[in-house]
């Protein structure tokens, strides 16, 4: 009988003319979209404007995917720098090979560049995109099935995913889709963090750190699963140990954090208010408005009503920007 499994594509590249579509590129692209988006509500939920989000992104995606790179070529050198392979592969990140570890990393070195140049502050702002970033990662995560890569141990369950290629020493075969497993556990975090965002009110990078929690918890079992090689460290997988101390590092900011500083902030970004608009400019109407109902009422009333009038307007005035 023959088993049901996941098909792997034939092709992780198609074109249009000329022009190359390489499944993996494009899933990093969505998840950045949709990263972004859901960043930007939450942002402007919390009290910022429309479009930091995006502007800071300028900043961290460019750097995200230099550490992202940087962290798969280190980290297994000798796919690029052995014998008979060519150094100059190292820069194909089309191919696919990214690390989540370097990305988060100089990406969070790249958001807080574009914090500081608007002023605002980087807990804040990570904790608003951080439930994006998970959804982004569970995008991604299919760019590895385009690739017929990252997939775990031979198994022959309904969803196994079936590998056709036998290029880079691929074994033709059905195997636990590792890449399916995170993507699921992905989408699972980032309902976690929106979840306990709105029921506690984190703040203060702690919706971020739980999201880093979340994330490395899983990704320890799932490495567990994976065949590719890998460096190991005491018999161990070395994404593995990283899991486990990044894992460790979150909790214990999550547990500093919300002794030293409980609650959420009240501005996190100058100048704007919760709507995402100017707070200046809603103060000078509303003290215009006012000006308005006291120069109307001032004239059936006494005189005295006319310096309660000319307060009114000088009020409006003192709430116009230079």
């Amino acid at each position: 009988m023959e088993l049901a499994f996941i098909p792997s594509p034939s092709r992780g590249v198609l074109y249009l003319g000329p022009i190359p579509l390489r499944g993996y590129a494009f899933c990093i692209i969505i998840g950045v979209f949709v990263a972004v988006w859901l960043g930007n509500k939450r942002w402007i939920a919390r009290g910022g404007r429309a479009g930091t989000v995006a502007d800071i992104a300028v900043w961290a995606v460019p750097f995200g995917l230099v550490g992202g790179r940087l962290y798969h070529v280190i980290t297994d050198y000798e796919l690029y720098f052995s014998e008979g392979r060519d150094w100059v592969d190292a820069f194909k990140i089309w191919e696919g090979g990214l690390g989540i570890w370097g990305a988060i990393a100089l990406g969070a070195l790249g958001a807080w560049i574009g914090c500081r140049r608007r002023g605002i502050p980087m807990p804040a702002y990570a904790d608003a995109v951080a439930p994006g970033i998970a959804f982004a990662q569970a995008i991604g995560r299919w760019g590895n099935w385009f690739n017929q890569e990252l997939y775990g141990k031979p198994t022959d369950l309904p969803w196994a995913l079936e590998i056709t290629s036998s290029s880079d020493g691929r074994v033709p075969g059905t195997y636990h889709p590792t890449f399916l497993y995170e993507s699921l556990w992905c989408i699972g975090v980032a309902l976690l963090v929106i979840w306990a965002d709105r029921r506690f009110r984190l703040g203060h990078g702690r919706a971020f750190a739980l999201y880093v929690a979340a994330y490395c918890a899983g990704r320890g079992w799932i490495e567990y699963m994976r065949v590719d090689d890998a460096h190991h460290i005491l018999g161990v997988r070395l994404n593995v140990w990283t899991a486990i101390l990044v894992f460790l590092l979150a909790v214990t900011y999550l547990v500093v954090s919300s002794k030293k500083r409980p609650g959420r902030e009240d501005v996190v970004e100058p100048g704007a208010d919760a709507s995402g608009g100017e707070t200046d400019g809603a103060e000078s109407a509303d003290a215009a408005a006012k000006a308005d109902r006291a120069e109307d009422a001032g004239e059936d009333d006494e005189p005295a009503d006319e310096a309660e009038a000319d307060a009114a307007r000088n009020e409006a005035g003192s709430g116009k920007k230079t």
